[in-house]
């Protein structure tokens, strides 16, 4: 078992991709690739960043750039855990790592309302990208009412630190959010040579 050290490989060689190119459509393709084989193993993550919550999913901080070009972060959703309708406002892959996730995407309108679109059902091991050129709003729950569901997140921003906004459908309004993390520290990954 490789252990922390797959999550260490993942930063060294996400951080080599955004030292060479900015260029989102090369970075969510190479980055998808990174990603892919990140969460074909479910052997490095460890137990204090895999934790539920009874009441909410959980965003925990795995690492996040020096220069905050980009961040790593574990979703860990509680059996029926969701997500309001949210965006991003950066580039973003998500990885699941263990069970299934069940996203619903939305399209703004003219008119500025929120049209829901495609839904799409993530298995372990698949991987999925947003941005705002891509389609950036959505809605996440966990696939599972009786089990627990982690997936694995990288963004072009310091995601917890990033204004972003949630949508109330029904309503039509938009409220600003920062979404911070459940974790005060980071694993030690470099503790895995």
């Amino acid at each position: 078992m490789r252990g922390l050290a797959r999550l260490r490989d993942f930063v060294v060689e996400f951080t080599a991709l955004v030292e060479a190119t900015r260029d989102e459509p090369r970075l969510i393709i190479e980055g998808r690739e990174l990603l892919s084989e990140l969460v074909a193993h479910d052997d490095w993550l460890p137990a204090p960043y895999a934790e539920a919550d009874a009441t909410r999913y959980r965003q925990y901080l795995l690492h996040c750039d020096p220069l905050e070009r980009f961040s790593v972060v574990s979703f860990v959703w509680g059996p029926a855990q969701f997500t309001p309708v949210h965006d991003h406002r950066v580039w973003g892959l998500i990885g699941v790592l263990r069970g299934a996730e069940i996203e619903q995407g939305f399209m703004r309108q003219a008119d500025g309302s929120l049209l829901a679109v495609a839904t799409n059902r993530l298995e372990a091991g698949e991987v999925t990208a947003v941005s705002p050129s891509l389609g950036d709003i959505h809605r996440v729950c966990n696939a599972f009412s009786d089990r627990t569901s982690i997936s694995i997140h990288v963004y072009g921003a310091n995601i917890g630190a990033q204004i972003r906004s949630t949508y109330d459908i029904a309503a039509g309004t938009e409220h600003a959010f920062i979404s911070d993390y459940a974790n005060d520290a980071v694993p030690n990954f470099w503790r895995a040579y």
